[in-house]
């Protein structure tokens, strides 16, 4: 049985500490988070104990891993000094908005055999991961080609905007881990594109931009286009399209139920997408959990690394200089 403390009582850690409590190998020991309201409201629905120093969650005798859904300027400190007393680490990206801490971060959890899995929680959606097995065993040859379609209902509060880090490391930042995990290589070179076509004046005030394009290349031609929005009205757009040298994989969007309507006046409607991404990816939120504390439970390697949390950040951050020079970055 692991003991676990979330570290978070925010719209994240609220998944991952249901998710904690419902796994048949682990206890959520505790929750922490300086609000103590949030903490009391979530540690007591799920029968935890409540605290608001963080800190001395991870220093418990009872606990054996913590999962981290602070804000992210939070995360290097909490991270490590659970890595520091050997204790299992499951952190939301990013690492860090800065790509030096990071790598320093990573640098020492390698030397300390830490083990560490960051939560890029898309790989773990049924679908997603279907896709991925279906590559490895060679069902559409060689990958040529992935396109990815992610793009949000809404845009974010100013609040969130203010503190996201801008939408590369944000948001993209999903797509370009999805992206190079897809593609089976590292990319070597990258291009991108920002706009701002939702609302000019807010990501003007903060440098930031709400519609992004991003091309990727692996040194041995294998390409990648991401296509990013802040605003689709027509629901939360997550949509996949992998080409191989013998086929083709297609992920589609979800909705709540696959009814098809033929009326009167319409024919083939469908209920509105997934409006939300809690919504969208709860069984992939689940599946990440399960497996950490299976990978905990087993001795086994974790699914995702550090150094996969590391790499993103670096494409994210060559998203950022092409946008800023006007030309590809190479790797």
């Amino acid at each position: 049985m692991v003991g676990i403390a979330v570290l978070g009582a925010g719209r994240i850690g609220k998944i991952h500490a249901a998710n904690v409590a419902a796994n048949p190998n682990a206890r959520l020991i505790a929750v922490a988070d300086p609000y103590a309201s949030a903490a009391q409201s979530l540690a007591g629905a799920l029968g935890a104990d409540a605290m608001t120093d963080c800190e001395a969650a991870i220093d418990r005798n009872d606990v054996d891993a913590i999962v981290i859904g602070t804000p992210t300027n939070t995360h290097i400190q909490l991270m490590m000094r659970a890595v520091r007393q050997g204790k299992a680490v499951l952190c939301e990206k990013p690492i860090d908005l800065d790509l030096l801490k990071s790598q320093a971060a990573v640098e020492e959890i390698e030397g300390l055999n830490g083990r560490v899995m960051l939560a890029f929680n898309r790989r773990f959606e049924t679908t997603f991961a279907a896709m991925r097995e279906a590559i490895i065993a060679g069902e559409i040859g060689e990958v040529r080609q992935v396109i990815i379609s992610s793009r949000d209902p809404g845009l974010a509060p100013e609040d969130y905007i203010q503190h996201s880090g801008g939408i590369f490391r944000d948001m993209t930042i999903h797509d370009l881990d999805i992206g190079r995990w897809l593609l089976g290589e590292e990319p070597v070179e990258i291009t991108a594109m920002g706009s701002r076509l939702v609302d000019s004046p807010l990501m003007e005030k903060y440098d930031d931009y709400d519609t992004a394009m991003v091309h990727m290349k692996t040194a041995s031609g294998k390409q990648c286009h991401i296509n990013n929005c802040r605003q689709a009205v027509y629901g939360y757009d997550q949509r996949i399209e992998v080409f191989g040298s013998k086929g083709m994989l297609l992920q589609d969007n979800l909705r709540p139920t696959t009814m098809r309507r033929w009326t009167q006046e319409a024919t083939d409607s469908r209920e509105p997408l997934l409006n939300f991404f809690l919504e969208r990816y709860q069984q992939a939120y689940k599946s990440e959990l399960d497996a950490f504390v299976a990978a905990l439970v087993q001795e086994k390697p974790l699914p995702v690394t550090p150094f996969d949390g590391l790499q993103a950040l670096r494409l994210a951050d060559a998203c950022v200089e092409s946008v800023s020079t006007g030309r590809a970055v190479k790797l």
